[in-house]
C-alpha cells in the first residue's frame, strides 16, 4: 500500500496533458483548497478531482470491487473516503467553486477517453 500514489497517477497526467494540449492552463493539488483537488482552474472556479474507483469506491464498476481479504477493515475504509469526498464537494461548492469528478474506469479506453475529455472540457466552459 506505501507505493500507491495519491498524486501524478497515470491517468492524472493523462487528463492534465489532453486539457494542456487543448490550451487550458491551471494549478495542481492546492492545499488552500478543501481535498486538495488534482487539478484547479483559479479564474473558472472549477475544480477536478480523478478518483480512483477502488479507493473511492466507485458503485457499478468492475474496478470498484471489495478487496478479499480483511473486508470489514476495507468496508469500514471505503465508506469514510466515500464520505470525506461528499464533505470536500459540499465544502467546495459552500466556497463558491464547482466540483467536476472523473473516474479512472473513464480513462481505460481510446473512446472512453475521448468521451471524458469532452466532458470535461463542456464543464470548464459551461
Amino acid at each position: 500500500m506505501s507505493r500507491v500514489r495519491g498524486k501524478n497517477t497515470a491517468p492524472e497526467m493523462l487528463l492534465r496533458s489532453a486539457l494542456h494540449r487543448a490550451g487550458y492552463r491551471y494549478s495542481l493539488h492546492r492545499k488552500d483548497l478543501p481535498g486538495k483537488p488534482d487539478i484547479v482552474f483559479s479564474s473558472r472556479r472549477k475544480v477536478v478531482f480523478i478518483h480512483g474507483c477502488y479507493w473511492h469506491g466507485h458503485e457499478n464498476c468492475n474496478q470498484g470491487g471489495l478487496a478479499k481479504s480483511n473486508q470489514a477493515f476495507w468496508t469500514d475504509k471505503l465508506a469514510k473516503n466515500r464520505a470525506r469526498d461528499r464533505r470536500v464537494t459540499k465544502d467546495l461548492k459552500a466556497a463558491g467553486w464547482q466540483v467536476c469528478v472523473v473516474w479512472t474506469c473513464s480513462l481505460r479506453s481510446i473512446r472512453k477517453i475521448s468521451d471524458t475529455i469532452a466532458r470535461v472540457t463542456r464543464f470548464l466552459e459551461s
